[in-house]
């Protein structure tokens, strides 16, 4: 298997074991070092999954559309850009809704002891949508509802303070250009490092 194949893979793999709650296989992604940075999350690897699994336990659980990820290796490290759609189905004021939100989700990958590690994961956010799973249903979530969370996850922000997780506003996203391009040269910097 090509390495560009077995980064890939492992990337895969990670977000398989979340979405499917394979929590075993989930766990082997990560290194032991590795940080995770999400919206509802911050902390190690290992903390990641184990918060994962509590999520799921609680009902609370996504699924990620993928599209093919762009690969860049240099020697014993490599940066994955995987382009997703978190795709959530839940409750709101007893409306049943659809929140999808668009990420690139940027894994920084390294090889340990022959095998091909998560060293970090960051998502850069896009856009988000928030409607109801019924058509002709109404969903009480207006301008104001939502004002305090930045666009390219505010509907995002919003469910998950809703369902009791806290999401920070200081994630990459394209509203912030300068913040994006400035994690983007310092990925380039330690996968030249």
């Amino acid at each position: 298997m090509s390495e560009t194949t077995e980064i890939t893979q492992l990337v895969l793999r990670e977000r398989q074991g979340r979405d499917r709650g394979w929590w075993d296989q989930m766990r082997a992604c990560f290194a032991e070092e590795a940080t995770v940075r999400l919206s509802w999350f911050r902390g190690s690897g290992p903390d990641f999954v184990a918060a994962s699994e509590r999520m799921s336990a609680r009902g609370d659980t996504a699924v990620h559309r993928l599209s093919p990820p762009a690969v860049h290796r240099r020697g014993e490290r490599a940066l994955v850009e995987l382009p997703s759609l978190i795709e959530m189905r839940t409750s709101l004021d007893g409306v049943e809704v659809d929140l999808t939100s668009a990420a690139r989700l940027n894994y920084r990958v390294e090889r340990r002891g022959g095998r091909w590690l998560v060293m970090a994961l960051d998502p850069v956010y896009e856009r988000d949508t928030l409607a109801p799973v019924h058509p002709g249903v109404t969903l009480d979530v207006g301008p104001a509802d939502v004002e305090q969370f930045r666009a390219p996850y505010r509907f995002l922000s919003y469910v998950f303070s809703c369902r009791g997780y806290p999401v920070g506003d200081d994630l990459y996203g394209d509203d912030r250009p300068g913040e994006t391009a400035r994690f983007y040269d310092e990925a380039r910097v330690w996968l030249n490092g």
